[in-house]
C-alpha cells in the first residue's frame, strides 16, 4: 500500500518523516515542535509562545490536507516541565471549540532541538 502523505511548507521538518499522513477517514500528523518556518529556529519566548508556534505548524499541515482544528479527534502533547501545564493549556484552548479532542499529555525528559513542546493529532475526514 503506498502512503499518501502531506507536507506544509510552513512546518519544518528536522527528520525522515512525513508532516502528515492519510489513513482513509484519518490522518495522523507528526508532532510539531515550535519552529519558526521562515528562520528554522525554535520560537523565542515562553511556553506560551511555544505552544502557539507549534499550533502554528499543525494548522499549517491541517490545511494541505483539507481539514480544520474542528476535524481533530486526538492530540498528544509532550512537555519538558509539568510546571508549563497551565500555560499551555491557556493557549490550547483557544485552537479548539467544545467539545475539545482526546488528549494525553505527558512529560518527557527532553525534545528535539531543546523545545519545551510538541504536540500530535489525529483528525478525521468528515
Amino acid at each position: 500500500m503506498a502512503r499518501k502523505a502531506y507536507s506544509a511548507e510552513g512546518a519544518v521538518s528536522v527528520g525522515p518523516y512525513s508532516h502528515a499522513v492519510d489513513a482513509g477517514k484519518l490522518v495522523y500528523l507528526s508532532g510539531q515542535t515550535p519552529l519558526d518556518s521562515s528562520t528554522g529556529e525554535l520560537v523565542k519566548g515562553g511556553i506560551g509562545d511555544q505552544t502557539k508556534q507549534c499550533f502554528i505548524n499543525l494548522i499549517e499541515v491541517l490545511a494541505v490536507a483539507n481539514l480544520t482544528p474542528d476535524d481533530v479527534v486526538k492530540v498528544n502533547v509532550y512537555l519538558t516541565d509539568m510546571n508549563h501545564f497551565s500555560a499551555m493549556n491557556e493557549v490550547y484552548q483557544t485552537y479548539f471549540s467544545k467539545p475539545f479532542p482526546a488528549r494525553t499529555c505527558v512529560a518527557v525528559l527532553a525534545l528535539p532541538l531543546g523545545a519545551d513542546v510538541e504536540i500530535e493529532m489525529i483528525a478525521k475526514r468528515p
